[in-house]
């Protein structure tokens, strides 16, 4: 097990980057109603009226909208929007109002209230704002915070800015993989509708209409509505794009202004090492266990190929559901991950293609004929699932039990040369009697030579699926419990030598070797590796001549002289 991290000192935990606390820095230090505090050190003070809801604070770039009076320290007001009785906006940071008010504003949360005192250099300075700003003016402004309006540099280039219209549902965005459904309206600076759709899908990653739809979205939540404000290089570029049916033109080098809205999407998963197997969520299953290695699962299910011929439906039409066990190829290879991944009553479109179906060959099933090289497609629901015991389950006999039928099927597996499934079944079986110090001692004995035999055998599978790094790490953890246990050191030797670490495979060769000096195993890889590490010698041997020659030889000019 990967040593833990270690946990930074209790007082650390609670600071942020410039020590004043979760609720200090930029967004002020925590304050009572009628407090007065100082925020950052340029002399600027907040003085709390009025507490604000929730925890939520506005950030750059932002809309905000507020009601203020301004007066001087004498009391003297010059500017008030409760006067005009109308609200004033401005974009956060963006340098639309003098700096104190965008270093105060950002610590404010929504119906906040409070007196902001901001000295001359974070105001109008030297120059005042005549008539009615002296210079060098200390300014005080009473501020309420009605709200503001999200707006993110989503690239963080200025090319895309999204004004957030109307907050979404939970948290999850989608991902590259993922179908999206929205609505959209594009339109120009100047109004002109250039594209719109009251429902079109598609894939995140692939895009749709312009390039900034495609990375929008991935920042909104589901029913979430947005401005986007897009700049050339996110929407046609130098060339535009010309008129195409009800689509109108965009011209050279033209700004979009888009209403965006993500009705809903589809979650795919790609399922794999190579991400070849697509999951595409039709219907949402139930909590979040899902079967793992070794469970019943009962799947109503409807194969089809590429061209929409069905050749398997089973629990429709009063035909009964498929049942069958996980990861004992009782069904094609892709079909057996997917469902390892699906929740209970989920409904999924799975996409696998050849290499994990039926590969080169034709296969005749229930309804037609699967033609070779066939990508085959499933509409699976799982109704239900019984998961394989884990070892919390059971108790420590029975952990033992389950672990040694583990290995006996790891056997099997292994006999008919299926390494990465036999390599499992070890692994499981391993994990089963992993934590044994509740075990009695005789528990503890049988527990020890399962330990051994699993990682022996699993050492053997991950050699032959040339995995040497595990080979090498599975017979270090045999070599802990029995340090003169031959098969790990000679398997360790294998891994070592094929990892390029000749020096460590000779000395656990060596040590085989007189442990077991009669081992014909042993004996001949040691003799293999002697004539390797001999042929690389003499390979170095002559590189170092040849150079060295090269650097004592006279130049032509030392040989005339």
């Amino acid at each position: 097990m990967d040593d833990d991290f270690d946990m930074p000192a209790g007082d650390d935990l609670m600071m942020g980057d410039d020590g004043m606390g979760d609720f200090g820095g930029a967004e002020g230090p925590v304050m009572k109603v009628g407090e007065e505090k100082e925020i950052g050190k340029q002399g600027l003070k907040k003085k709390l009226l009025k507490e604000g809801e929730g925890w939520d604070t506005p950030e750059v770039g932002d809309e905000v909208e507020v009601h203020y009076t301004g007066t001087l320290l004498d009391g003297k007001k010059f500017d008030s929007s409760r006067d005009r009785d109308t609200t004033f906006k401005f974009k956060l940071g963006q340098g639309e109002v003098i700096k104190g008010w965008d270093l105060g504003i950002k610590t404010m949360k929504k119906g906040e209230n409070a007196v902001f005192t901001i000295p001359p250099e974070l105001a109008y300075g030297e120059a005042g704002s005549p008539p009615t700003i002296p210079a060098n003016a200390t300014l005080q402004f009473d501020v309420e915070l009605l709200s503001w309006t999200s707006v993110r540099d989503i690239c963080k280039d200025g090319g895309i800015f999204k004004k957030i219209l109307k907050e979404g549902e939970k948290w999850e965005n989608p991902k590259d993989p993922d179908e999206v459904l929205v609505k959209y309206e594009a339109r120009l600076e100047d109004g002109t509708v250039v594209s719109k759709s009251e429902g079109v899908e598609f894939t995140v990653k692939d895009g749709y209409f312009c390039p900034a739809l495609g990375k929008a979205v991935k920042t909104m939540k589901k029913t979430e509505k947005v401005l986007l404000t897009v700049k050339p290089q996110y929407g046609f570029g130098e060339m535009g794009r010309p008129a195409a049916g009800e689509e109108g033109a965009v011209p050279p080098n033209a700004s979009l202004l888009v209403d965006l809205e993500l009705v809903s999407w589809k979650t795919v998963t790609e399922i794999g090492d190579d991400k070849k197997i697509l999951k595409k969520v039709l219907k949402e299953g139930e909590g979040y266990e899902r079967p793992n290695e070794g469970s019943v699962v009962t799947v109503k299910i409807t194969g089809k190929l590429q061209d929409g011929t069905v050749f398997l439906n089973k629990g429709h039409d009063e035909q009964e559901p498929l049942e069958f066990k996980t990861d004992e190829e009782a069904v094609i290879e892709g079909l057996d991950r997917a469902v390892l991944n699906m929740k209970k009553g989920e409904v999924a479109l799975v996409t696998i293609p050849p290499e994990y179906a039926y590969g080169s060959t034709e296969s005749k099933q229930d309804l037609a004929v699967i033609p070779a090289n066939s990508t085959v497609i499933y509409e699976v629901e799982l109704v239900s699932f019984v998961k394989d015991k884990e070892s919390w389950d059971l108790n420590n006999a029975e952990k033992i039990e389950a672990a040694g039928a583990k290995k006996e099927e790891g056997n099997a597996l292994f006999k008919l040369s299926k390494f990465a499934r036999a390599s499992k079944r070890y692994e499981k079986a391993a994990k089963f009697i992993e934590y044994d110090t509740s075990f009695s001692e005789d528990e503890k004995k049988l527990s020890k030579q399962l330990k051994i035999t699993c990682n022996l055998n699993n050492a053997a599978c991950k050699l032959k699926l040339k995995d040497y790094k595990q080979a090498e790490k599975l017979c270090t953890k045999v070599l802990e419990l029995d340090s003169q246990n031959v098969k790990a050191l000679y398997r360790r030797s294998q891994a070592y030598t094929q990892l390029a670490d000749l020096e460590l495979a000779e000395v656990d060769i060596k040590k085989a070797l007189e442990i077991d000096p009669d081992n014909r195993d042993v004996k001949l890889t040691y003799k293999t590796l002697k004539e390797k590490i001999k042929e690389i010698n003499k390979k170095d041997a002559k590189f170092y001549s040849n150079m060295f020659s090269k650097m004592t030889k006279p130049s032509a000019e030392e040989s005339k002289a």
